[in-house]
């Protein structure tokens, strides 16, 4: 906002709107909130996978994919590049989330090729990561600034550059690419994985020793299955919101923006970035563990750090004290 000076053209504009304290208190509570959360939790499941060998599995790198995606710049550059990089994250968690779908379809329902795809899993992350770069580029051409001139000041807002009406085309191939195709594909697959994991039995011929590798596989994979299902329906239920809003404003002039309802569709969106890693940590035995096991070693780094700050004391006092002697 930038103040506006001419008196003579004052008396003619209208008061800039402010939102009330409340909205403003409700927005900044759980902005912060959720964002304290999301921030540590994405962070430590980043650290988890890296810092834990046996943990760097295909599924857990795409996770990590959508760990960092969930984590200014003021004028055009501004406006372009925050536009960007918000559709670059809605874009490649939708990726991320299909991708993991299809590892973990066929990681289960056809394992030789499962080998393959784990030798070409980093390329497969790669391009979850440069087809909605590519794609989004056009968002840098299709928003400006506009500025709204108040009687007590001038207000900047990031908008469209050509007419609304020409967006609708780009926010329709959006809502199917990034929101129904990723719904659709792991409604499917994860009803051919539950067909093939509580319907299917295991096969009578094998030794005990062999059933009890079998079993413990399938018990393993059905908890996996469940944790990335969770993943997925929260996807769908949190992006709801927003997605039914940028579909109904296509048709809607003018469209339709009650303040509390945008709220709602912002907290939402951040709260499917906050909420993974607790989910993570809830259901899988592995991340629980590894994140105990990160949480134990930085707590013995700082003791350790703290020991030898100590011993490095008392060495000094004693040389002090020798020098004084000497003295």
């Amino acid at each position: 906002m930038h103040p506006y000076r001419n008196s003579s053209d004052s008396q003619t504009l209208s008061m800039m709107p402010e939102n009330s304290l409340e909205i403003q208190v409700v927005t900044i509570s759980l902005s912060l909130l959720i964002c304290v959360v999301g921030i540590s939790g994405n962070v430590m499941v980043v650290l988890v996978v890296i810092c834990s060998k046996h943990m760097m599995t295909a599924t857990n790198c795409y996770l990590v994919s959508l760990a960092v995606v969930a984590s200014w710049i003021h004028g055009y550059a501004g406006c372009a590049c925050i536009t960007y990089l918000q559709y670059l994250g809605i874009n490649v968690s939708s990726c991320a989330i299909t991708a993991v779908t299809i590892e973990h379809y066929i990681a289960i329902c056809h394992s030789i090729e499962a080998q393959f795809i784990c030798t070409v899993s980093r390329k497969i992350i790669g391009c979850v990561w440069i087809f909605p770069s590519l794609y989004c580029i056009m968002w840098f051409f299709l928003v400006d600034t506009n500025e709204t001139v108040y009687s007590n000041g001038v207000v900047v807002r990031c908008g469209y550059r050509m007419s609304r009406n020409l967006y609708m085309p780009i926010y329709f191939l959006d809502f199917t690419l990034f929101y129904v195709v990723p719904l659709v594909v792991a409604s499917v697959l994860y009803g051919l994985i539950a067909r093939i994991l509580f319907r299917d039995p295991l096969p009578s011929n094998l030794s005990e020793q062999r059933l009890s590798v079998h079993q413990g596989r399938r018990h393993s994979s059905v908890k996996v299955t469940k944790m990335l299902a969770v993943v997925v329906v929260l996807f769908a239920l949190l992006w709801m919101p927003y997605q039914t809003l940028v579909v109904v404003n296509s048709f809607m002039d003018p469209p339709y923006l009650n303040t509390w309802f945008l709220l709602f569709c912002r907290m939402c969106i951040y709260t499917n970035s906050a909420v993974n890693p607790i989910i993570y940590n809830a259901m899988s035995q592995k991340f629980r563990a590894a994140f105990k096991k990160l949480c134990d070693c930085k707590r013995r780094s700082d003791q350790s750090r703290a020991g030898k700050s100590t011993i490095e004391k008392k060495k000094s006092n004693k040389k002090d004290k020798s020098i004084q002697q000497n003295y």
